[in-house]
């Protein structure tokens, strides 16, 4: 049979203890949880549990709790905040193949759609197309490939037609061409030479100009950057934090007037930054892991051209399981942690097994720990 549960008083050298209707303070007790320190409200007295895992102290022995809780079940979330940039995303800044002079771009914040021209040379558009493969060649009669079957699919999103959207470029196909480059204001070829289009995924949005009406230009000059058109938040991430950019997964957005909207991860790329080194020393180059938030509500992003947030990332998760505030842990004579149960019989120590620490909660479980059950707390 189990002896009852023994109060020893915490860093009291005379033996002397309380009298039983007297109400003892609780205290913080600092412990260390999954490697950072945490502050847990236990009780000024090391408690101690029967030698068979029970609990037996009486009412008239034990401490009144100053307050009480219920023992919880829910999903535990540990979030993780990082710090990120609100906006529309990496700019892609666009370098021109053709020398000639610059006559026309379009302004910062213009958004350009399929078909449209991105900037001007000489008087000649350079197009804006959808796609994902680079324009890497001329396009002519006689050539196949993925390259001329994304081109012929947006000359027929243009309305261009008389011709199949397949690998092959044709006479049909060349034909189109010219009514479209006739459209242009550009000489009628029937070719297509990669520096008269540029591919990117959909709409997009001029973030800066980099050169002005009027520059000369050559092959390789930047001329604009441009970004998508959805807002979202970009965060860059250490490689060690690699963990927390899962895919599809949801995340807290923190904006700065305080508002609070929820999101998901999008792209995860892998980017190397180098930063000026010291003087004398060589540029730092660190591998870095970027992370694209797109936001549940699109409408809750507005009202910040740019601004810094902070994203919540989930870092652990524990569902269905039980779970208090850490204050109510008790530290344990014995070693581990307690609760201590109120009920019409008065108070008892049980102890229990720790879990996840999330939020101002803890995961608890052990005999006795049921969802509903009463604990004590400590006071204000």
């Amino acid at each position: 049979m189990g002896t009852d549960i023994g109060v020893t008083p915490v860093g009291g050298g005379d033996g002397t203890t309380e009298a039983p209707h007297r109400r003892r303070r609780w205290r913080p007790v600092t412990v260390l949880a999954a490697g950072a320190a945490v502050v847990l409200a236990g009780g000024a007295v090391a408690v101690g549990v029967s030698s068979d895992g029970g609990a037996g102290e009486s009412a008239g022995a034990a401490p009144l709790p100053p307050t009480t809780t219920a023992v919880a079940r829910q999903t535990l979330v540990d979030r993780e905040t990082k710090t990120g940039e609100l906006g529309y995303g990496t700019p892609r800044a666009l370098d021109t193949r053709y020398s000639g002079t610059l006559t026309w771009l379009a302004a910062t914040g213009t958004t350009v759609a399929r078909g449209k021209a991105l900037y001007r040379v000489d008087d000649e558009p350079v197009v804006l197309l959808h796609g994902s493969l680079p324009a890497y060649r001329v396009l002519r009669s006689g050539v196949s490939g993925r390259d001329v079957r994304q081109f012929e699919q947006n000359l027929t999103d243009l309305g261009y037609t008389g011709f199949t959207v397949d690998e092959d470029y044709t006479s049909a196909t060349a034909d189109a061409v010219r009514r479209w480059q006739e459209d242009l204001g550009v000489p009628e070829t029937g070719q297509v030479e990669p520096g008269r289009i540029v591919y990117a995924a959909g709409t997009v949005r001029v973030a800066s100009q980099g050169a002005e009406v009027g520059d000369a230009v050559t092959p390789g000059r930047a001329v604009l950057s441009t970004t998508g058109t959805t807002r979202l938040v970009t965060c860059t991430l250490d490689v060690d934090d690699q963990r927390l950019a899962r895919k599809g997964a949801e995340v807290t957005i923190t904006l700065p007037d305080g508002r609070r909207t929820t999101g998901r991860v999008g792209a995860v790329e892998t980017v190397v930054q180098t930063s000026a080194g010291a003087a004398g020393q060589d540029p730092v180059t660190e591998t870095k892991v970027e992370v694209s938030v797109t936001g549940d509500d699109p409408a809750a992003l507005t009202g910040f051209e740019q601004a810094a947030v902070d994203v919540g990332f989930v870092a652990a998760q524990r569902a269905d399981v039980l779970t208090v505030p850490v204050a109510a842990l008790l530290a344990l004579a014995e070693g581990g942690y307690g609760l201590q149960v109120a009920d019409d019989t008065g108070t008892r120590i049980i102890a229990v097994k720790t879990g996840l620490f999330a939020a101002g909660r803890v995961e608890v479980s052990g005999d006795g720990v049921v969802e509903g059950l009463t604990v004590g707390m400590p006071g204000d």
